[in-house]
C-alpha cells in the first residue's frame, strides 16, 4: 500500500509544503493563543515527524506559530524534531484519517460545542506518554500555569 502524501499552503500559495505518512497524533486545542492565532474558537492540528515533512517559501513566526509574510496564513511550526501542521492548510478536504484523539484546554471551549466522542479530554497540556495522544514516552509537557491559557500541542 502506497505511503499517504498530503500537500498544503498558505492562501496565497507563497509557502507550500508535504507531508508523507501517518501523524504522530491529531488534536484540537481552545487555549487563548490557538485562539487568537486561529481566529476561530478552536485549532484544529495533525503532528507530523520532522523527517516526513518538506516545505518551500519564506516564512516568519511570532512565538512558536509561523505563518507566510505576505498572506499572514498560518503555515506549518517546525519544532525540533516534528512539524505541527493546522488542518485547514491541507489542500484537500476533507481530511480524510485526520481524527482528533484529544482536545487540550477545554475549559476555554465554548459552550455550543460538544466533546469530541472517544477524544481523550485535557484541562491544560496533555500528559507525557499518554497513548491516545501520541507516543511521548520520556517527553515532558512544557510547564504552564491555568492563567497562561496557551497549549503544548
Amino acid at each position: 500500500m502506497p505511503e499517504i502524501a498530503r500537500s498544503g499552503s498558505c492562501l496565497c500559495g507563497g509557502v507550500r509544503f508535504r507531508v508523507v505518512g501517518e501523524s504522530i497524533r491529531v488534536g484540537l486545542c481552545h487555549c487563548k493563543d490557538c485562539r487568537k492565532t486561529s481566529g476561530s474558537a478552536f485549532h484544529a492540528y495533525a503532528v507530523w515527524p520532522l523527517h516526513a515533512f518538506e516545505t518551500s517559501g519564506m516564512t516568519s513566526t511570532y512565538g512558536a506559530r509561523s505563518f507566510c509574510p505576505t498572506c499572514g496564513s498560518r503555515v506549518p511550526f517546525v519544532g525540533e524534531d516534528e512539524v505541527e501542521v493546522t488542518i485547514g492548510s491541507l489542500d484537500v478536504a476533507p481530511t480524510e484519517g485526520l481524527v482528533p484523539s484529544y482536545e487540550l484546554w477545554i475549559g476555554r471551549r465554548e459552550s455550543w460545542l460538544q466533546a469530541l466522542p472517544a477524544a481523550r479530554q485535557f484541562e491544560h497540556d496533555r500528559i507525557a506518554g499518554d497513548s491516545t495522544a501520541g507516543d511521548e514516552t520520556g517527553r515532558e509537557p512544557r510547564r504552564r500555569s491555568a492563567q497562561d491559557n496557551s497549549c503544548r500541542t
